[in-house]
């Protein structure tokens, strides 16, 4: 990726740097649409390559295809919710602790930060002047605490907006394998073929709109995806078939 100097250098500007950082991060969900639309698409075209391989009729896909599809949507929105609100929660308990220790041992808590920072190569009167600084803030000295000592980063994560983000890109990446089978007058192998050229497309699409968006190899990662689904889809497909011969299924 080639990176524009003239372009970085006007980024960098003080004013700009103020303003940018005067501004709050904007929330991401990308993780999310792309975890949501490649599970989405996995499970409802294993279930069709499961039908498929067991030898079931089409009617039999889109019945256990749609009642995955949002069963499992569903389960992952939940799933993620749970997640973020559980880290959510983790991170206010750690900083209603850090609340108690400064009110309780203040000198105690200002040795901690000095210490960061001594182990950051600060010393004597810089060092000095850091500790006072960070600890005449009590809201500064606290997310100093969960950085530093915790490992943990303030975000304005909103389990909401993630539950319902992994949900809107399940359902609709994972009802494209599932739309052949909605159209009538087709053979089950010329629409599990059309079914399994869609969740190709579909695969790749959001392998390569994940390298675009962390300038990573577009060809590599949708190829990447796409080798993921499908290995999925294989297995499901193999185990139809082996539980179809094992049943006598005709």
């Amino acid at each position: 990726m080639t990176i524009n100097k003239d372009k970085l250098i006007r980024e960098h500007h003080p004013d700009v740097i103020r303003k940018r950082l005067s501004n709050k991060p904007k929330r991401q969900n990308v993780s999310d649409a792309i975890l949501g639309g490649i599970d989405g698409c996995v499970t409802t075209f294993a279930v069709v390559s499961s039908v498929v391989g067991a030898g079931l009729p089409a009617s039999v896909a889109l019945i256990m295809g749609f009642a995955n599809l949002f069963a499992d949507g569903f389960s992952m929105a939940v799933s993620s919710y749970e997640s973020i609100n559980a880290e959510i929660e983790y991170v206010d308990k750690i900083r209603r602790r850090e609340e108690e220790h400064i009110d309780k041992v203040p000198e105690g808590e200002r040795e901690e930060i000095r210490q960061i920072f001594e182990n950051k190569g600060f010393r004597e009167d810089v060092l000095e002047e850091i500790t006072n600084t960070i600890c005449q803030d009590r809201s500064l000295w606290l997310d100093t605490m969960l950085v530093e000592e915790y490992g943990l980063q303030k975000n304005n994560l909103s389990p909401y907006i993630s539950s319902i983000t992994t949900f809107v890109a399940f359902v609709v990446v994972g009802a494209v394998p599932l739309l052949p089978f909605l159209v009538s007058g087709i053979n089950i192998q010329e629409t599990f073929l059309i079914s399994t050229l869609l969740a190709g497309i579909m695969f790749f699409s959001i392998g390569a709109i994940k390298g675009h968006l962390f300038t990573k190899p577009i060809l590599t990662s949708g190829i990447r995806t796409l080798l993921t689904g499908g290995a999925a889809a294989s297995l499901a497909f193999l185990a139809g078939y082996i539980l179809r011969n094992f049943f006598g299924i005709s």
